[in-house]
């Protein structure tokens, strides 16, 4: 296979700098309409860049662009892409966490978006206090109900926020679910306005809802973070 000249890659690089610059300014628009049409502030919502499928060149271009948060599922995929990119990048870890990878979770991450059983807070704690190094975490709650899906029933999030709260290693900044996938619009609206209700019910300030298909809905439904994977990136 042919290697690329240096003009070619020029351009190359030059095309996706604006393909990422155009998709992002379309997001960021979309996601401030949404928080006035909730008469909300803009930046009340912070956009999360979801990278797991995106090479790093992509992940580098929109931390120049600005988006600070970044964020991987899978801990042994995220490893050489945070290695390799710039310090300044806030990574996020939004899949769900085997608790004999919370070590690794710990150095990469400082922010560990689905918490989803009391077993993990507390290795997470223990990794925490190995290295001595303090993590933001996001409780997570199915609200939903569906059975593929983690975290703890909404019933159970006062008691898994009460326990968490008695690990000094970890600070609980709010909670996340999923939405079903597919879903119509009342039953999205009943999944996002039901975790509002419960950060409320917790006094918890962060709300982590809503993804390409449907982060528009979420903001108007309470969002204070959304993950925007493939529209960012198609």
């Amino acid at each position: 296979m042919a290697l690329m000249s240096t003009t070619e890659a020029g351009t190359e690089a030059a095309r996706l700098r604006q393909r990422l610059a155009g998709n992002l300014a379309g997001i960021q628009a979309r996601a401030a309409a949404a928080a006035v049409r909730a008469d909300r502030k803009p930046e009340e919502v912070t956009v999360i860049g979801v990278t797991k499928s995106a090479p790093r060149e992509a992940a580098r271009v929109l931390f120049e662009l600005g988006l600070v948060h970044l964020a991987e599922n899978r801990v042994e995929v995220a490893e050489p892409k945070v290695a390799a990119l710039p310090p300044g990048i806030r990574w996020h870890l939004i899949g769900n966490l085997q608790r004999r990878k919370a070590r690794k979770a710990v150095e990469l991450f400082p922010y560990i978006d689905a918490v989803d059983r009391l077993e993990l807070a507390e290795t997470l704690q223990r990794r925490c206090e190995e290295l001595e190094v303090t993590r933001s975490i996001l409780l997570e709650v199915n609200v939903s109900g569906e059975e593929n899906k983690h975290g703890v029933t909404p019933g159970e999030a006062a008691a898994l926020l009460s326990a968490v709260r008695g690990f000094e290693r970890l600070k609980v900044r709010g909670v996340m679910t999923m939405a079903p996938f597919d879903a119509p619009e009342e039953v999205l609206r009943m999944v996002f306005g039901g975790l509002r209700r419960i950060a409320g019910d917790l006094g918890l300030p962060d709300i982590s809802m809503g993804m390409t298909d449907d982060f528009e809905i979420a903001i108007e439904e309470g969002a204070t973070e959304v993950r925007i994977g493939r529209a960012l990136f198609e």
